[in-house]
């Protein structure tokens, strides 16, 4: 009796710092059957993940992916990617590589790095700080620029740029827009005009409307001493001018060299004639033309010979 008061005077309310009745009892854990199956207690299927407006939707690893480059594209990172290594060489190569094309850089990459092309280009730098050197740096390689490398159909090898201001401008036989023809020119006009119909004077000695169409107009020398014919001759450039024919004669099929007097055709002696068209004949200065230059046909010759191949022609007369 004595047990059962104390228990009914006791308040847990008045009781300061002292535990909770419910502390004096043993904690009760309710264990379920032996025989209790968990399936039974999911009556209902586990929640989703919520999918509201701010969670978006689970997705595929296929989705996940990046979507394959178009190969315009692909075109376009390899060209960024080749721009940049011509960046890195010009300024490996004292300048000389200015606005080199990427299609030509990727063929001719491996002539950058040889000795006689540094020592190439160190030579040209000389020569432009101590005077004018022709044409200006940025002209030099017009012919890489005027079309990709794998469109050229047509060779036509020159020997040494012009001299004098306002011609050279990186093209054989082609002076600057509004200047005009030099002599030789004059005469390869006046051969055009005989050989293909409908083909008039332009009035210019402006050439790249031919280069723009696959024709590489290449001089064996690439720049020059102002009023010094050939005086960059066997500095280097000679070796280079033969690596981008070797390139063609290697990598190519029915290009068509045209090889006007002897100096042109001792450097494409090496042309593979089962491989290529070659038409040799005398050059077209004032000094020779007449011995066999006039009356060579060559022109519709060359065209021929492309036509033969299933390649387009050359419009002699494009020349804007």
């Amino acid at each position: 009796m004595i047990a059962l008061h104390c228990v009914a005077r006791f308040n847990p309310l008045k009781m300061n710092g002292q535990l909770k009745i419910m502390s004096f009892f043993p904690s009760v854990t309710t264990k379920r059957p032996a025989s209790f199956d968990a399936s039974e207690d999911q009556k209902t299927p586990p929640k989703r993940p919520r999918n509201d407006e701010n969670q978006s939707p689970c997705k595929t690893p296929t989705e996940d992916s990046p979507a394959p480059l178009s190969p315009e594209q692909q075109k376009r990172i390899e060209q960024n990617k080749l721009q940049a290594l011509v960046k890195l060489h010009e300024k490996k190569s004292n300048g000389l590589l200015v606005g080199f094309g990427p299609s030509w850089f990727k063929a001719l990459e491996p002539e950058f790095s040889k000795p006689y092309f540094i020592e190439l280009s160190k030579f040209v730098e000389s020569e432009r700080r101590k005077g004018t050197v022709y044409p200006p740096s940025e002209d030099v390689f017009t012919f890489t620029r005027a079309s990709d490398i794998k469109d050229v159909n047509v060779i036509i090898l020159g020997q040494d740029p012009y001299h004098g201001p306002n011609q050279a401008h990186g093209l054989s036989f082609s002076v600057k827009k509004g200047v005009p023809a030099p002599p030789s020119l004059k005469n390869m006009y006046q051969e055009l005009s005989r050989d293909i119909d409908g083909f008039r004077d332009p009035g210019h000695g402006y050439l790249l409307g031919w280069a723009e169409q696959g024709v590489l107009m290449l001089n064996a020398c690439l720049t020059v001493r102002a009023h010094e014919a050939n005086s960059h001759k066997d500095q280097g450039w000679e070796k280079f001018t033969d690596a981008i024919i070797s390139w063609f004669n290697k990598n190519q099929s029915g290009i068509v060299f045209i090889l006007w007097g002897s100096y042109a055709q001792k450097k494409g002696a090496f042309i593979d004639k089962k491989r290529h068209h070659i038409l040799k004949g005398v050059h077209p200065s004032p000094l020779s033309a007449h011995r066999g230059f006039f009356g060579c046909s060559h022109f519709s010759k060359c065209n021929e010979l492309l036509k033969s191949d299933g390649k387009k022609t050359i419009d002699w007369s494009h020349l804007p």
